[in-house]
């Protein structure tokens, strides 16, 4: 006969919120491999020793990685989901008799002890530190790219440089924005204050002044930031993460700065780090080369573009007289420097090319003229790299870092970021990466648990 459940509502329950959630579950995983009691140690000086006892520190980063892991971007909604969901209550230690924090206590830390200890970056850097102990790192390969992540903050709101002083005094945001770039560019009393380099743009955001318009593959140009990954090509884990306005120029520097803190925070040298052509730029490849460090980076080179013209390549270069020689014998002088483009250039006199049988085919003007960068031996040995079998495999392995970038908008949610200025933005992308690293960190502990030792 068919069954009927009646719906009554029992007066006691007990059970053990652990044993529902399965052995192989990813955050019971993470509760069973990753201790996050160094939060609570981190900042035990930002709390007084008197009053009502606060939230524990660790369970609004065990809130926070659960909205990362899980691709939950809002916090009002993962508060939602925490108090209906069985794993996420007890991976935050939130059983049904506590009271699950609101979601303006996350906005309060964050913008308070937070922001002040730097506990985004130290716990980015912990999670680092454990995916090396744990032997995951190798740390020879890297490889360096960024990808662009809308600004939460509207196309249709922006303001030129010279009219924000104006916009400020009814935006707060313009206003906070304002002063920041006060303290970052001081300047004299007695003279006139130069419009600071990150008012350079033509358009500034009154929504979020920190991000700049931009497109990619020739879409619509947005209030955008620049989200830079260094990746350990053998484990796919990010050893550095750098958040910048999105600009073609902070691509390099970014990568800089990565490279430089991975070797002060972790001893990580790299033998070699591959990276696209926005990379190959002859300042960044002379700066990796003094460093010992192999760039597998195509050179931006337009030495061959010469619309069916001579290439420089068929020009002699005489070192002891310091010229070059066309086809034809003519001598290119060294003419002077161009600090714009960072090089040197050579030019025939006017009378050397009349009357030459092969000017066509050597220039479209009444002379012809060289450029040499500064870093040429850099970008010469570049080129030479990208004829070795390292090169070939660190452009497969330029896949990894791609990846990585698919996941984080896809999966952890950051095709948008949520908050406002530079510093927020930062701290997104920080724990964004933290998420990613422990997801790889707590499968090969698993893995390497699941397999027998031999006796």
């Amino acid at each position: 006969m068919m069954g009927q459940q009646p719906r009554t509502d029992s007066l006691f329950y007990y059970f053990r919120l652990e044993d529902q959630i399965p052995d192989d579950h990813l955050l019971k995983r993470l509760d069973r491999f990753i201790d996050f009691g160094f939060v609570r140690e981190r900042l035990r000086d930002t709390y007084s020793a008197i009053g009502r006892p606060s939230i524990d520190p660790e369970v609004l980063l065990r809130l926070l990685l659960v909205g990362y892991l899980y691709g939950i971007t809002s916090e009002r909604r993962l508060i939602e989901e925490v108090r209906m969901h069985l794993a996420y209550r007890w991976f935050s230690g939130l059983g049904f008799e506590r009271e699950i924090p609101d979601h303006s206590t996350f906005s309060k830390n964050r913008h308070g002890r937070f922001r002040g200890a730097g506990v985004f970056l130290e716990v980015f850097e912990e999670i680092v530190r454990r995916c090396m102990e744990a032997g995951l790192v190798e740390g020879k390969r890297l490889t360096v790219d960024g990808t662009m992540v809308t600004a939460n903050a509207s196309p249709q709101r922006g303001a030129k440089p010279e009219e924000l002083g104006e916009v400020a005094k009814v935006s707060r945001t313009v206003r906070d924005y304002l002063v920041d770039l006060a303290q970052e560019n001081p300047v004299p009393e007695d003279k006139e204050k130069p419009a600071p380099r990150s008012v350079a743009a033509r358009y500034v955001s009154t929504t979020d002044p920190d991000a700049c318009w931009a497109s990619k593959l020739g879409g619509r140009s947005v209030p955008s930031y620049l989200n830079h990954y260094l990746i350990d090509n053998a484990s796919c884990i990010i050893l550095g993460v750098e958040a910048t306005q999105a600009r073609f120029r902070q691509e390099t520097l970014a990568a800089r700065r990565m490279l430089v803190r991975v070797k002060e925070r972790f001893g990580i040298c790299a033998e070699g780090v591959g990276a696209d052509k926005a990379y190959g730029s002859g300042e960044f490849l002379a700066w990796l080369l003094e460093r010992s460090i192999q760039p597998y980076i195509p050179v931006i080179d337009r030495r061959h573009q010469t619309h069916r013209h001579f290439t420089r390549d068929q020009f002699q270069y005489d070192q002891v007289k310091n010229v070059f020689r066309c086809p034809e014998g003519q001598t290119l002088r060294y003419r002077g420097m161009d600090h714009r483009a960072q090089g040197y250039f050579y030019q025939t006199a006017e009378s050397q090319c009349r009357g030459c049988p092969v000017k066509e085919r050597c220039t479209g003007g009444s002379t012809r003229k060289i450029f040499v960068h500064w870093h040429e031996p850099a970008r010469q040995t570049a080129r030479e790299l990208a004829l070795t079998q390292a090169y070939a495999c660190s452009r497969r392995e330029r896949n990894k870092i791609e990846a990585l970038f698919s996941e984080l908008k896809l999966r952890v949610g950051l095709r948008r970021v949520r908050l406002r200025r530079l510093w927020n933005v930062s701290e997104q992308f920080y724990m964004a990466a933290t998420a990613q690293n422990l997801k790889r960190l707590v499968r090969f502990l698993a893995q390497r648990e699941s397999v027998p030792t031999p006796c």
